[in-house]
């Protein structure tokens, strides 16, 4: 889907005083699925599965904060719990109750903070399930990219404002499979997303999630292993980052969860080959009574 043509799909909706781009699709009458992207991208992730998923299920799906469309305030506590406060926020917002989640890599994170809220609010409704793909669930099996650290680094305003288009479509690209790497204009798209508002600047912020997953390891992965709800992990086998050893420990830490592996696909299942996301997610949610 064309960038303009997905646009179409938002409207902005306020949170916190900050205008957050905010995407939906499907029916109203139908369960709810709440999708949340990773980083260094947008949304638009998910433009290759929306049209199936939206015909059935209700589909919701923001610019985090600091990412693609939404505002990205230089002043702002880019933490997962924050982010998870604005996924909270637009479900209350849009009367939902009950909805099950699809989430990549920095959006994986925050749907273990919401995972973990699930567990503590010990409420019969709400989260329903989660289907999580390429991302960094065990801090202790997550590789970062160079560039990941440094930006992340004191280094990082400083690299921030030096880096320029070529070099982010390079790092991004080399964590796809190689054969199914965004075309031209797909990498032209990603760079609108990286880059609109002034984004380069806030990621150094942004990339705080890193030290973050070490420092609340035993929430997270504890919520993963205590969870009352199914879990899904789909996973590209060939990322460098959260590939085949990030699926290896799922198997180790969640020997009766789900999990299906996509061997010649990288960091972006729903890019890369989203035939086999749907293959894999939609009876999945399907299966669940809602």
């Amino acid at each position: 889907m064309h960038l303009e043509q997905w646009r179409q799909l938002g409207r902005p909706v306020d949170f916190r005083g900050h205008d957050i781009a905010l995407y939906e699709g499907g029916r109203k009458d139908r369960p709810v699925v709440l999708l949340i992207h990773g980083f260094p991208t947008a949304a638009w992730d998910w433009n290759r599965v929306w049209p199936a998923l939206s015909e059935d299920y209700r589909l919701l799906a923001p610019d985090l904060i600091g990412y693609g469309f939404s505002a990205k305030p230089r002043d702002y506590p880019y933490s997962i719990a924050a982010q998870a406060d604005l996924c909270e926020a637009i479900l209350d917002d849009a009367g939902v109750s009950r909805f099950h989640v699809l989430a990549h890599d920095y959006g994986d994170t925050v749907a273990q903070e919401l995972l973990a809220r699930h567990i503590e609010s010990k409420r019969p409704d709400g989260l329903r399930s989660l289907c999580l793909l390429n991302g960094g669930l065990f801090p202790e099996r997550h590789r970062p990219r160079v560039i990941q650290t440094l930006l992340a680094s004191p280094l990082g305003p400083l690299l921030a404002r030096l880096t320029g288009k070529k070099r982010a479509l390079e790092s991004l690209c080399a964590v796809f499979g190689p054969e199914s790497r965004p075309n031209i204009d797909e990498q032209e798209i990603l760079w609108k997303l990286m880059d609109a508002n002034r984004g380069r600047r806030v990621m150094p912020k942004l990339l705080g999630y890193l030290r973050e997953r070490e420092l609340n390891r035993e929430r997270w992965v504890g919520a993963l292993t205590a969870s009352p709800v199914p879990l899904l992990f789909i996973n590209g086998l060939l990322d460098p980052v959260s590939g085949a050893h990030m699926a290896d420990r799922w198997r180790e830490l969640l020997p009766d969860a789900r999990i299906e592996t996509l061997p010649r696909i990288g960091h972006y299942p729903q890019l890369e080959d989203p035939d086999s996301v749907l293959v894999a997610c939609l009876p999945f949610f399907s299966s669940i009574a809602d």
